[in-house]
């Protein structure tokens, strides 16, 4: 099978990027042709607002760097892991054109929310998933903190709604969790077009020991993430628990004035993945205090693979990833004191911790290798080319009704 790849890279590399680049490692490994195309947001600062607005809604570029490839290549599926904000929908059109399959992976909640997180003021906000126009993202600036560049985004998906484009030109989309495809189909994706496959790690990492003697937090340092609740916990432990905090981001100086001030927190900054994974490979526990509804949580399956259990907020995909009680512990989102209470409870309990390292490990191998990833991607494509087949009717009137 040939497979064409698409990806809008961030200026910030991130959980989507990396996911970009193992699948098609995944796939050429198990003998796939895969060919790749994609944009950088770095171009952004070379162009003017006016352009990256009409770029947003419909990228004539792409609709022609595309159109040659495929013609050149003749794919059978074409995959998008993310189209925002340089490659546009005009991407999905473009392939359906050429009766090439389309397939999305909903990495983040952007098609429901302008935003993409749900999140509004450190709180769950949903105002924007039942409305055709999500006026209340724009009212609220809920993309960068910009009215204006909310209204690029919320007029971009307002169109698209109204074209139809998320019902009618994707013939698969992936969700990572039960919990992310529930949202998508309240939000009125088609139920049947939307199937849950996770994300992996490969290559396969050792369990680790896990008597490093310190708690660990990975990811972005960024409010959603629960940074703040965090450092709040570490402020009210009745004992010594060390903390490494492996990331960066906006909340890299709130990070590193915590350090300064409390010996037991380190923050290391951003590290490689295999620096990282023996980081987590050997902490006692890793945490993931996020406040908004993560659409997955690399990092958890990252810990899972390391044998190490999970302190997760109950709410979202963590909640669903991380089985209280076996795998790791929920505590209430937000919520310092309840979290400081379960990292003090799992601190305590050596033995508790041991037997939750067995059974992290035996979920990763059960649902989170690259072998049973390929096997669930695999139908995915078979599906979205039997749809594309079944349903090859008249795209053109599409394309040309988008491109005007």
């Amino acid at each position: 099978m040939k497979i064409l790849l698409c990806h809008n890279f961030y200026q910030q590399r991130g959980g989507e990027d990396q996911v970009f680049a193992d699948e098609g490692e995944l796939l050429q490994s198990n003998g796939h042709q895969v060919v790749r195309y994609t944009r950088h947001n770095d171009d952004i600062d070379q162009q003017g607002r006016l352009r990256v607005v009409a770029q947003t809604i419909w990228n004539r570029r792409t609709q022609d760097n595309l159109s040659e490839i495929i013609e050149r290549e003749s794919p059978d599926v074409m995959h998008c892991a993310n189209t925002f904000p340089l490659i546009s929908p005009s991407a999905y059109y473009t392939a359906r054109s050429h009766g090439v399959a389309v397939v999305q992976t909903l990495h983040n909640y952007r098609l429901l929310c302008p935003g993409a997180t749900f999140l509004r003021g450190g709180k769950v906000c949903e105002k924007c998933v039942h409305t055709l126009v999500p006026w209340p993202a724009v009212v609220h600036a809920c993309y960068r903190d910009d009215r204006a560049a909310s209204a690029v985004v919320g007029g971009m998906l307002s169109i698209h709604r109204l074209m139809k484009t998320w019902t009618g030109t994707v013939d698969r989309y992936i969700a990572l969790t039960e919990f992310s495809r529930d949202k998508f189909i309240e939000g009125g994706l088609p139920a049947e077009q939307i199937h849950v496959k996770p994300n992996f790690v490969s290559p396969e990492p050792e369990i680790g020991a896990g008597n490093g003697g310190y708690a660990v937090f990975v990811g972005r340092l960024s409010p959603e993430k629960g940074i703040e609740t965090m450092l709040s916990a570490w402020s009210k432990l009745s004992e010594t628990v060390p903390l490494k905090i492996v990331g960066d981001g906006p909340l890299s100086e709130c990070v590193k004035q915590a350090a300064a001030n409390e010996p037991n927190i380190e923050w290391l900054g951003g590290c490689l993945l295999e620096e990282t994974l023996s980081v987590v490979g050997d902490a006692e526990f890793l945490l993931m205090p996020s406040i908004w509804y993560e659409t997955f949580g690399r990092t958890t399956v990252e810990a899972f693979a390391k044998g190490t259990p999970v302190i997760a907020s109950r709410m979202g995909a963590m909640a669903e990833l991380v089985d209280d009680g076996r795998t790791g512990l929920h505590f209430e989102p937000g919520d310092a004191g309840d979290l400081a209470q379960k990292v003090e409870q799992l601190w305590r309990d050596r033995p508790r911790r041991r037997e939750m390292r067995t059974a992290a490990r035996s979920e990763f191998e059960r649902h989170y290798t690259a072998e049973s990833n390929y096997r669930i991607l695999m139908e995915i494509y078979e599906q979205a080319i039997d749809h594309r087949t079944r349903n090859s009717g008249s795209s053109a009137a599409q394309i040309a009704a988008g491109a005007e």
